[in-house]
């Protein structure tokens, strides 16, 4: 199978290499800083952004949020089906 990212070096600017599901904490970052979310079901997200600021915002169903996130937290959240978009 030929695949196009086998040459690519990860950059903020291209496609994500892979999502990954988001268990909201409110004690733990991701594993990994997710350069994008995705949620299926809307609702209240509650989020550290990777500046250190906490915000809370409504997003609709099926919605992909374009900003660097190190914690989704579950005090605050009630969006559901989260993933976090990563390069690494």
């Amino acid at each position: 199978m030929n695949d196009p990212f086998a040459s690519r070096l990860s950059s903020l600017s291209g496609p994500a290499r892979d999502i990954l599901p988001v268990s909201p904490s409110d004690s733990t970052d991701l594993p990994t800083v997710a350069v994008a979310l995705y949620v299926e079901q809307g609702g209240a997200l509650t989020i550290t952004t990777v500046a250190g600021l906490q915000r809370t915002l409504n997003v609709a169903d099926w919605t992909i949020l374009p900003v660097g996130v190190r914690r989704v937290w579950a005090t605050g959240t009630t969006a559901g089906g989260i993933g976090a978009m990563v390069v690494a």
